[in-house]
């Protein structure tokens, strides 16, 4: 009887020791689950962060927009973005311009008009393949303001090579496929890799002029980037298309 007490004593003491260890092993874990929930919070704000290059402005604000996205109002994202896209659809307004001083040249060669549209959309697409690219590499810290030139440089040499592949294809297709005129397929050939080169100097150039002036380049960089480039693009095409039509001996 005294052994059967000694084992039943024992086996109480053996399962208060155990039930202590669990509690023990439950409050370690929930203390490591608290500790990486604080540093997850702190590796996303890490993520996000837009560097500004050491310097004191252009980064903290961009965090925190970033961060509050998902609790922002369709209204508060309308009023943020408002202002900016006013101001690039006033600077669209030159292409009218544009198109009305070289009205004459349009009059003269109707196949130039067909292309524009093209131009448009090709500089769009190549100056957003820089911005992303751009606004990519910064958030996640692999380049800073100091490394500006070197990407700049980088991404207006491409877009020169895309161009001039692109220029090669394009030209002989519009030509041989299409019906157009030699002098027009020329003038598009030889504009491709000025307007992949233009778009794709803004798209990388504009996202660290938003940084150094502590703005938000994912709001201004690509609309910005679309608006400069369809202006100065048209400007490009029509002055080039009027030396290949000198060139070929054709009045304007």
């Amino acid at each position: 009887m005294a052994a059967k007490t000694n084992n039943n004593t024992n086996d109480s003491s053996a399962l208060r020791e155990l039930k202590d260890t669990i509690k023990t092993q439950a409050a370690e874990i929930d203390r490591l689950k608290n500790e990486l929930t604080k540093n997850g919070i702190v590796a996303v704000k890490k993520k996000v962060v837009v560097p500004s290059g050491g310097h004191a402005h252009g980064g903290a604000a961009d965090n925190e927009d970033i961060l509050d996205y998902k609790e922002k109002s369709s209204f508060a994202i309308a009023y943020e973005r408002v202002p900016w896209l006013a101001v690039f659809l006033f600077s669209l307004s030159f292409t009218a311009l544009i198109m009305n001083g070289f009205e004459h040249t349009l009059s003269k060669q109707i196949e130039l008009a067909y292309f524009v549209p093209l131009m448009a959309g090709h500089g769009g697409n190549t100056g957003g393949q820089a911005v992303g690219t751009v606004l990519s590499a910064l958030s996640a810290g692999i380049i800073t303001r100091q490394d500006a030139w070197k990407v700049i440089g980088k991404e207006a040499t491409s877009g020169l090579i895309m161009g001039v592949i692109l220029g090669a294809m394009v030209g002989p297709i519009s030509h041989y496929v299409m019906g157009i005129s030699k002098h027009v397929a020329t003038v598009v050939s030889v504009t491709f890799p000025l307007l992949s080169t233009i778009a794709s100097f803004l798209g990388s150039s504009l996202p660290f002029v938003c940084v150094i002036l502590g703005l938000d380049p994912a709001v201004i960089a690509a609309p910005a980037m679309t608006s400069f480039v369809d202006v100065t693009g048209l400007l490009c095409y029509f002055l080039i298309a009027n030396q290949v039509f000198k060139a070929f001996g054709l009045e304007l």
